[in-house]
C-alpha cells in the first residue's frame, strides 16, 4: 500500500521548531531516514557465510572467535547485502506533511493509520513487505528536487540504491550521491556540521550522532522514549512494527529541527 498524496499527505503538523519555516522557489524539499534490520543467517549458503565470519576464524582462540563472530553479527544491520530495509519516514520540509512507511505483519490493504502525539500528526502506511516500501518510497522520493539526511550519504542513500537494486526496485533519483561539497540535490547534515570532515575524528569539528547534535541545540532527541536505532532488529522480533515506525519519525522531526538550524545559523560558511 503505497498511501495517500505522496506529496501532500494529509495531516502533519510540526511543533514550532520544525515548522514551516523553510522557503524555496522550486519544488519541495524531502526530509527522510530509515531504519534497517538484519535479515538471518538462513539467507546465506556455506561459503558466503565463511566469507561474512572470515575473519572470526583468525581469531586464535575460540572464545575470540565467538566473541568476534558477535561483534560481526551486530554490524549486518548496516550492509544492504546482510539486512532490509523495514522503515523509512519522510517529511516535507516546506507543508510540514509527513508519512511513515513501514513492514508490518499485521498488514491491512484499507489500514492507513494516523497517529496523534504532543507535537506531530503523522499518516502511518504499512506495507505487506520491503519490495512494496521501496517502491513506495521512490514514488514519493521522484517528486522531490532536493533531500535532507542526517549521515544519508554514508548511510542511507547507498542503503537505499544497493537494496533497491538487488531486489530489481527502481530507482527514481539516481543522483544523491553526486558531487560531494555542495547541498543541493542532498544536504547532509552530517557532514554540515562537520565542514566535511575538515578536523578529522578528534578536532574541533569532529562528528557526534543526531542524539548529541539535538541536545546541544535544545532540540527534543528522538531517543528520549528510550528507543534507539540499535533497538530496531529486537522490535521487530517482538512484533513491535509501530514502536519502530514511530522511532524512525522522531529522527526526521529532530532532522528537520537540525536543519533550521543550519540553515539559520551555519549554511554559507566556506
Amino acid at each position: 500500500m503505497c498511501g495517500t498524496d505522496p506529496v501532500g499527505w494529509g495531516g502533519l503538523r510540526l511543533g514550532p521548531g520544525a515548522a514551516v519555516a523553510y522557503k524555496t522557489a522550486v519544488m519541495p524539499r524531502l526530509v527522510f531516514d530509515i531504519e534497517t534490520s538484519a535479515v538471518g543467517l538462513e539467507h546465506f549458503d556455506e561459503v558466503q557465510q565463511e566469507y561474512l565470519f572470515r575473519e572470526a576464524e583468525r581469531q586464535p582462540t575460540e572464545e575470540d572467535k565467538a566473541r568476534k563472530r558477535v561483534e560481526i553479527s551486530q554490524q549486518f544491520s548496516l550492509w544492504p547485502f546482510t539486512a532490509q530495509v523495514v522503515c523509512i519516514a519522510m517529511i516535507n520540509a516546506d507543508s510540514g506533511k509527513g508519512q511513515v512507511l513501514y513492514q508490518s505483519d499485521d498488514f491491512d490493504e484499507d489500514a492507513l493509520e494516523e497517529a496523534d502525539t504532543e507535537s506531530s500528526t503523522v499518516e502511518f502506511a504499512p506495507q505487506v513487505d520491503e519490495v512494496e516500501l521501496l517502491t513506495a518510497f521512490w514514488d514519493v522520493a521522484k517528486r522531490y528536487d532536493s533531500i535532507v539526511t542526517f549521515n544519508g550519504r554514508g548511510f542511507d542513500v547507498p542503503f537505499l540504491y544497493l537494496r533497491s537494486a538487488l531486489l530489481n526496485v527502481p530507482i527514481t533519483r539516481k543522483d544523491w550521491l553526486g558531487y560531494r561539497y555542495q547541498t543541493e540535490p542532498h544536504c547532509d547534515l552530517a557532514e554540515q556540521f562537520t565542514f566535511y570532515n575538515v578536523s578529522g575524528r578528534e578536532g574541533a569539528a569532529r562528528k557526534f550522532n543526531l542524539d548529541f547534535y539535538c541536545k546541544a541545540f535544545g532540540i527534543p532527541s528522538p531517543k528520549a522514549m528510550g528507543i534507539s536505532g540499535m533497538d530496531v532488529s529486537s522490535l521487530l522480533a517482538e512484533g513491535r512494527h509501530r514502536d519502530i515506525a514511530e522511532y524512525c519519525l522522531r529522527d526526521v522531526v529532530a532532522t528537520v529541527d537540525l536543519h533550521k538550524v543550519w540553515e539559520e545559523r551555519l549554511k554559507g560558511i566556506k
